[in-house]
């Protein structure tokens, strides 16, 4: 994975990572407005605003930019849907051939990061481990 990173730094010319940490209040309304319409002020219509402004910007970036790193309590607060909308980001950024840094951390040891590395969806790299 750090080689696919440098890599792709190198092809880019762009050092840099941007980070997916949606809230709701970054959302621009005509999103927020045409999923709550959808899905109804829920968690789910929450979940599909925050993935579709995710994708506006991956769409606009991804040939720019080398990684993306979503932060994973962003998408928690939104339970089961939002955990939905994490798994969609992650997929899609693959598509566009980005490297996903997870952003998953909670601050413990290796074995219990490698459960929650397990448990969000397959390998994911975690500071410099890949797990």
């Amino acid at each position: 994975m750090i080689q696919k990173l440098i890599q792709k730094i190198q092809k880019t010319n762009a050092p840099i990572v941007v980070g997916l940490d949606p809230m709701l209040s970054y959302i621009p309304e005509p999103i927020l407005k045409k999923a709550f319409a959808e899905y109804g002020e829920t968690l789910e219509g929450a979940a599909e605003a925050v993935w579709q402004y995710n994708k506006g910007i991956v769409d606009a970036v991804y040939d720019l930019i080398p990684a993306v790193k979503p932060q994973i309590a962003m998408y928690e607060q939104f339970g089961i849907e939002g955990l939905k909308a994490y798994k969609k980001t992650i997929d899609y950024c693959k598509e566009k051939d980005l490297v996903v840094i997870g952003d998953i951390k909670r601050g413990d040891i290796g074995s219990t990061s490698a459960a929650y590395a397990v448990g969000h969806l397959g390998r994911v790299t975690v500071g410099s481990h890949t797990y």
